[in-house]
């Protein structure tokens, strides 16, 4: 399949999906023990969220860093977002799995960018209308939660060419 064919298709699923999502008003905490309430609280006009539910996904967020990092660069007031997210537990559990993640992430901006959501996964899933937890997903959200773009899964040259094309209408690249 050609580029433009895979623009084309890709274009008419997003169109096609019919559904608009507002991001849910949810707090956490990032890496570095800041409190947050998101959608507000998100720094960018546009953020690039991944969402990732089990362990294992680390992997499929890894896979779009570099390009996460890469559209961070180009695009003007777009900030990107890790949110792990878990369901509700003590605090025992809370401390132990997030000393555990910053124990592994040493990078003070990774930490920053790194918001752990213990809530009711179910109930979170439903309000974005994320039918199940087999993957990761991938959004691009304003500060009042409205989503622009949504793909799933790890990197793939679908997904990219989609979300370049996504921000590409909604923000204007940076002057080199």
């Amino acid at each position: 399949m050609d580029k433009i064919n895979v623009l084309e298709n890709i274009e008419i699923f997003y169109s096609t999906t019919g559904v608009e999502m507002t991001f849910p008003t949810v707090n956490g905490s990032n890496l570095l023990r800041q409190k947050l309430t998101l959608p507000r609280d998100f720094k960018g006009r546009f953020n690039l969220v991944f969402i990732p539910f089990q362990r294992w996904h680390q992997m499929e967020v890894d896979s779009w860093g570099a390009l996460a990092e890469e559209l961070e660069e180009e695009y003007e007031g777009l900030v990107y977002y890790e949110l792990p997210t878990l369901q509700n537990g003590g605090s025992i559990y809370k401390l132990f799995l997030n000393e555990g993640m910053r124990a592994g992430i040493p990078n003070p901006k990774t930490r920053e960018r790194t918001i752990t959501l213990y809530l009711e996964k179910a109930d979170f899933r439903a309000a974005l209308g994320l039918p199940d937890e087999e993957h990761i997903y991938i959004l691009v959200v304003d500060r009042q939660g409205k989503e622009y773009f949504r793909t799933r899964g790890p990197y793939n040259y679908e997904g990219q060419a989609a979300l370049r094309l996504a921000l590409t209408q909604l923000i204007p690249k940076m002057e080199s």
